[in-house]
């Protein structure tokens, strides 16, 4: 039986977990505020994933404002809801002048309002509150925050000294934060949040990721961005970590090997830091039972009811695979226009950028035109093809990424350039607003559209980052439109076309790509209501790394096998068409690229 790790020994009032999508930041969170509750806490759990499964994970319903959670007493959790947050954002600033103004002018102000800035701005503001301001949370004595994927919450860690700087630069009292007596009030919570932040006393961030080389590659990059922004006070937590109890299982021994490769490979900037290491469990967290094993785990998988190995499904998985089609079974209706856009979609961890290069190779390799490209912040487009973007550009596939700051850079010069009629005044005032960090929502909508445009000239295979930054980027449409016509007066052709081009499923083909889970494929479903909502319908789902169709004795894959059956009908029972990729150590890698393949 292990100890309880180092992070909570003498745990800081804030605890952030933070790592690439798919490695069990949430479980680990609740396991903690778990264990912080147990030991007579009082513990507020906060998820800023606009895409959060705590509701899931802790079998309770959540909502915005702080909720009890039964069976743990001491413990509260709550959902930060951009949409929410947006919603009371803009009638706090909107209700002083209904009495005031004529209708008119309050509908012009809840329209410049209605954007993804304000979302952004918002959902911010409720997170400094949480972090900034003591008197939003005195009543607890530990914070604990379930993050988003590390994109996301590397923008949000980032934002604090961010906004600080535009509102210390801002003069002029009129920016997309509202009147100048408005920003005077942040510019305090915004200093207080950084602080929290940088100061190890009070808040520390841990690090989760699994014995995998692109998540080590990820919190290595996450430590190495923190630490620009002031935060060294680190924790590394392995999550997931296998070891085999059957050495003759070849599935089993191919999965330890890989483990053991990529901690014997352990990024250097990660091996000075305080570090705990959880195994692989042979059942879903989900549940307060399930959490609380979590972090006082046994290598003696006969130990307790909770590890012993279920009996294997009685059920024949043979018929269950065969009613699905592999992953090369998509690509005759895929190639089958010559042109469009694929896209992949899910839940960090899944397997996205994996399906995406496996795809993107396979229709050049059919002679296709193909531009391979990726919405994710972390960016592992190029590390799915082996590394080696110059290999992929000689055999004619075009590899890049929507880089956030690039993107920026360059969307402030064309809108400055594009001003050229204004007074000085107008362009002073014009180059400060696009100096607010909201510009860079905008700036990658802009380039997201384009490259959904180069579709009408050849395949388009996009890597989507994980669920909520994707939906946020998709809901960026409207805000989009609106500050086109504020700055320039006209709508570029590609974002005319781009709802167009979404909801044309012969156009755009949308794959949401699950693991057999619960939450990535609940995830994935409420994905594509929320995809439904908005005219659009996914052409296929991806049941990636399965164990179904593969014969494993190892007794804790057993068991994993033996739940994977309910997931797999639940997936068919939301899509007409659905592709099984079994599990390996080198699942759908594609073959290395060389001119002329």
């Amino acid at each position: 039986m292990t100890t309880l790790p180092e992070f909570l020994a003498e745990p800081p009032r804030h605890l952030f977990f933070t790592g690439k999508g798919g490695v069990g930041k949430t479980s680990v969170a609740c396991a903690t505020a778990l264990a912080l509750a147990n030991a007579g806490k009082r513990v507020l759990l906060v998820s800023t994933d606009p895409a959060s499964n705590l509701d899931e994970v802790l079998a309770t319903p959540l909502a915005s404002t702080p909720r009890a959670i039964a069976g743990s007493p001491g413990l509260m959790a709550q959902n930060l809801d951009p949409n929410a947050a947006a919603h009371a954002y803009r009638e706090r600033m909107v209700a002083p002048f209904r009495s005031v103004l004529p209708a008119a002018a309050v509908r012009s102000i809840e329209e410049q309002m209605s954007g993804a800035c304000t979302v952004e701005i918002a959902a911010f503001d409720e997170f400094a509150k949480l972090l900034g301001d003591p008197a939003t949370t005195n009543a607890f004595d530990h914070v604990v925050f379930d993050t988003a994927p590390t994109g996301h919450t590397l923008r949000l860690l980032e934002l604090p000294a961010a906004w600080s700087e535009f509102l210390a630069e801002s003069t002029r009292g009129t920016s997309c934060l509202g009147p100048l007596s408005g920003l005077a009030a942040n510019r305090a919570l915004y200093a207080s949040t950084h602080a929290a932040l940088a100061d190890g006393a009070r808040t520390a961030v841990v690090l989760v990721a699994r014995a995998d080389r692109r998540a080590l590659a990820e919190a290595e990059r996450t430590r190495g961005e923190l630490a620009t922004v002031g935060v060294h006070h680190l924790h590394l937590v392995l999550n997931g970590v296998f070891r085999a109890l059957d050495r003759g299982d070849p599935i089993a021994m191919a999965m330890q090997r890989q483990n053991e490769a990529a901690l014997a490979q352990l990024p250097a900037g990660l091996a000075p830091l305080p570090r705990t290491v959880l195994p692989l469990l042979p059942f879903d967290l989900v549940g307060l039972d399930a959490l609380r094993a979590l972090l006082v785990p046994t290598n003696d998988a006969a130990a307790s009811p909770m590890r012993a190995p279920a009996a294997a499904n009685a059920a024949d998985p043979k018929p269950v695979v065969a009613a699905h089609g592999d992953l090369a079974s998509l690509l005759p209706d895929l190639a089958a226009r010559g042109h469009g856009v694929i896209m992949t979609m899910g839940k960090g961890g899944v397997g996205k950028t994996t399906v995406a290069a496996v795809i993107a190779v396979a229709l050049l390799q059919r002679g296709h035109r193909v531009h391979l490209t990726t919405t994710d912040p972390a960016a592992h487009v190029v590390d799915a093809l082996g590394g080696d973007a110059r290999s992929a550009g000689a055999a004619g596939l075009r590899v890049s990424r929507i880089d956030p700051v690039a993107e920026t850079a360059a969307y402030r010069d064309e809108v400055l350039a594009a001003a050229s009629g204004l007074d000085e005044a107008g362009r002073a005032l014009l180059a400060e607003d696009l100096r607010s960090p909201c510009t860079e929502e905008i700036a990658v909508f802009r380039a997201f559209a384009r490259v959904v445009h180069e579709g009408e000239g050849g395949f388009v295979v996009v890597d989507t980052a994980p669920t909520g930054h994707t939906l946020l980027l998709l809901d960026a449409a409207d805000a989009y439109h609106r500050e086109v016509l504020r700055s320039r007066g006209a709508v570029p052709d590609e974002v005319r076309a781009l709802a167009a081009h979404l909801r044309d499923p012969e156009f755009t083909r949308m794959l949401l790509v699950t693991l057999p889970e619960a939450t990535p494929v609940h995830e994935a479903a409420a994905l594509q209501q929320d995809l439904a909502r908005a005219g659009i319908h996914p052409f296929a789902w991806v049941i990636n790394q399965s164990l179904l169709p593969l014969a494993v004795t190892d007794p804790l894959l057993v068991r994993r096998r033996a739940n994977e059956p309910r997931f797999h009908a639940e997936v068919a029972a939301l899509s007409p068409r659905v592709a099984v990729v079994p599990w390996s150590a080198h699942a759908g890698a594609p073959r290395p690229l060389t001119a002329g393949a």
